[in-house]
């Protein structure tokens, strides 16, 4: 079925999943650009910060699993707005934190309801978009976590400087409340959405061919017996991890390595997470591209997720470049690979299983690879204390870069493998 003409109602509901995954990253990034400030202010060395970052991926695993499950009951208008309220609010609550457990207790608070996002996220695709353009809408709206995490260098120093480290967490929590007023009046799902034309409709329908049966919840142990809720789930445990040390600690990584001024806009940051946008839509590009020549759907996704799995691998190098700007080129590949590769792996889910199912074991997948980064950051502070003691702070930076340049690649490894078996 071709494209219908003049008819793009799913688009304008996708701009608003840009919005929010845009929020939420944003939201999530003033931490770690903070960071030299509260180390500072409440004497935190890198096992303070490690144990801060692990509230927050701890509740964030608890919360993937609880929200995808809630999200499928409720459905993606409602579920997606209490998760946005409660991790704005949850965001302008470290403003008023005045202890690290004040910041434990907040980072747990926002990891928990954060985790809604990406459930939410990938089943309104599901309902609004034909499979052959479901990683195209899912490069797009994971963008909006590139475009936050761009956003969070220039304005974060800014109002840092003007108005201090608290003003920052409140004023930029406060802008999840804008987007609900958007979506709660905007979003419906297709068959109740208004001026959604008739050949529209059929168009999103047009390769989705759900069964009846299919709409009916079914519980967890059934959603284990697919092979994509072990795929997906591996891929999310062994490249999740690598994702939040790029996230939380590359600021300090240049401020440490290269004396980087973090209340100043920092361009090697902002190089970086623009070219995230780029990997983000060119990975859902990509594969819809491939699908349209004809590929068959999990060729084409097997594909994609390997060239990105590959373009991370030079990280491991960066040991041997002492220049920041070749360093900066070699992480922004590695990060704009990561959201390349993310676009086409959430894409899974919904190949392959219906929408009803879907925040489901995007909510399982991403629980467990939240457990994975669970442990990660704590191996993080311990491996840069260590080296830092020892007087050489880029050592247990290159120890990080070397596991985070294998990583896609022995995901991509056994994702084929389980897809290979013969099961469901």
């Amino acid at each position: 079925m071709q494209t219908p003409q003049n008819s793009n109602i799913r688009w304008w509901m996708l701009s608003l999943v840009f919005l929010a995954t845009t929020i939420n990253y944003l939201d999530r990034q003033v931490m770690g650009l903070l960071k030299p400030v509260l180390e500072k202010e409440f004497s935190w060395d890198e096992k303070d910060y490690s144990y801060i970052v692990m509230a927050f991926t701890t509740t964030y695993a608890i919360g993937y699993m609880a929200m995808g499950r809630f999200i499928d009951k409720v459905g993606t208008k409602i579920g997606y707005a209490v998760s946005l309220i409660v991790w704005s609010l949850a965001s302008i609550g470290h403003g008023f934190v005045k202890s690290t457990i004040g910041f434990i207790i907040a980072r747990s608070t926002l990891g928990i309801s954060e985790a809604g996002n990406f459930p939410a996220a990938i089943k309104s695709v599901a309902e609004w978009f034909p499979k052959k353009e479901r990683a195209l809408a899912t490069g797009i709206f994971n963008s909006g976590a590139t475009v936050g995490a761009i956003l969070a260098p220039l304005l974060v120093p800014f109002i840092l400087g003007h108005y201090g480290w608290r003003q920052t967490f409140v004023w930029i929590g406060a802008l999840g409340m804008v987007w609900i007023i958007l979506w709660w009046k905007f979003y419906a799902v297709p068959e109740k959405a208004k001026n959604l034309s008739k050949e529209e409709l059929q168009y999103i329908k047009s390769d989705q061919a759900e069964k009846a049966e299919e709409k009916t919840k079914i519980p967890l142990s059934e959603l284990l017996k697919y092979k994509v809720t072990w795929s997906f789930a591996i891929g999310k445990m062994l490249t999740d991890p690598i994702w939040y040390f790029f996230m939380f600690w590359l600021p300090a990584y240049f401020s440490d390595v290269f004396k980087m001024d973090l209340t100043k806009p920092s361009l090697p940051l902002i190089i970086i997470y623009s070219g995230t946008t780029i990997g983000s839509i060119g990975g859902g590009y990509l594969s819809s591209f491939l699908i349209k020549k004809g590929w068959a759907i999990g060729r084409a996704r097997s594909f994609t997720m390997l060239l990105f799995a590959l373009m991370v691998v030079p990280v491991m190098f960066s040991k041997y470049v002492d220049n920041m700007w070749m360093i900066t080129i070699i992480i922004a590949f590695a990060t704009a690979a990561h959201q390349g590769w993310g676009a086409n792996l959430m894409t899974t889910v919904g190949d392959q299983l219906p929408s009803s199912y879907v925040s489901s074991v995007i909510g399982f997948g991403g629980m467990l690879g939240s457990v994975a980064g669970i442990i990660f950051p704590l191996f993080i502070g311990i491996v840069l204390d260590t080296f830092k003691k020892a007087g050489n702070v880029n050592g247990g930076y290159n120890i990080i870069f070397f596991i985070a340049g294998i990583s896609y690649v022995a995901a991509w490894g056994l994702i084929k493998i389980i897809n290979r078996k013969k099961t469901i």
